[in-house]
């Protein structure tokens, strides 16, 4: 082989070594990008999600109120009515 020859050879590796390199560094870029617009939306998802356990919870102890208020108001009318029923008695 001539000189010539062997150049064109090591032209032709290079420019294949550089065209992986580019596809590799284009698929990678590609991945990196996909993955953080995931990341983006699932960190979005875990707000609404946590929101809406905050909601929940503040309605639960709003109600949890209610209750204590009607079971405190039961509590004192169930005192009366066994006084009147020991007066009874």
């Amino acid at each position: 082989m001539s000189d010539h020859d062997w150049t064109e050879v090591v032209g032709a590796i290079g420019i294949f070594a550089l065209l992986i390199t580019v596809f590799a560094v284009t698929v990678v870029q590609i991945a990196k990008t996909r993955r953080a617009r995931y990341d983006g939306a699932r960190s979005d998802d875990y707000r609404r999600l946590a929101e809406t356990a905050a909601r929940a919870q503040e309605e639960n102890a709003r109600l949890l109120a209610s209750l204590d208020g009607r079971l405190g108001g039961m509590e004192t009318r169930m005192g009366a009515l066994e006084r009147v029923l020991r007066e009874v008695d």
